[in-house]
């Protein structure tokens, strides 16, 4: 019987702290931290995308989501905020993932399928991946040329994704692997060429 008065009193005790804290404002000072730790996370992010490339000239319907390590290179993951479209640029240094004469090249749509399978152990794999058409964008003050691809995905809300794969060299002799994806219905090129003519160098 005293366990139960007990377990009742400290129940009363646990529902005044909460109203006592909420009376005082606790409520806005929550949200405030989760405001000032997302905007801290975001500008991490820009912080380190720097050392891809110059973001600065975004406009403003694009956010750099992340800056990760990706198979061993850094990679920049930026979004369409109102489509999400998602875009990567993946850092391989001196030793390219593809070139632009892969991107050109006969056999585009092997190596891409060898390169997915290196994510295999990621959440999302790849399958039935194609090669749909090609053409150039301006990325990084330069024209490169992409290949668009369509291909089924496992473990995604949506089952078919489409996009862009690119090559880019910058002047320091770096490769950067660029690549724009979405559900198929939605993918817009419009979108992949906004964002990547004003991806400058540093």
């Amino acid at each position: 019987m005293f366990r139960f008065i007990k377990i009742i009193i400290n129940a009363f005790i646990l529902v005044l702290a909460i109203i006592g804290f909420n009376a005082i404002g606790g409520q806005k000072y929550v949200e405030a931290i989760k405001v000032n730790v997302t905007n801290f996370i975001q500008q991490r992010a820009e912080e380190n995308a720097k050392k891809l490339g110059n973001f600065s000239n975004l406009h403003e319907e694009f956010q750099i989501d992340n800056t990760v390590n990706l198979l061993g290179y850094r990679a920049v993951i930026a979004e369409h905020t109102a489509t999400g479209q998602k875009m990567f640029i993946v850092d391989s240094g001196k030793k390219p993932l593809l070139t632009k004469d892969d991107i050109k090249g006969e056999g585009l749509d092997i190596k891409l399928k060898d390169l997915a399978k290196k994510f295999k152990y990621q959440a999302v794999s790849f399958e039935e991946l194609k090669i749909t058409s090609r053409g150039t964008l301006n990325a990084y003050g330069q024209n490169v040329p992409y290949a668009k691809f369509e291909a089924k995905v496992n473990k995604l809300p949506f089952s078919e994704v489409s996009g862009i794969v690119s090559s880019i060299q910058t002047s320091d002799g770096s490769e950067k692997l660029a690549i724009s994806v979405n559900e198929k219905k939605k993918y817009s090129q419009l979108i992949t060429d906004e964002f990547f003519k004003d991806v400058k160098e540093n």
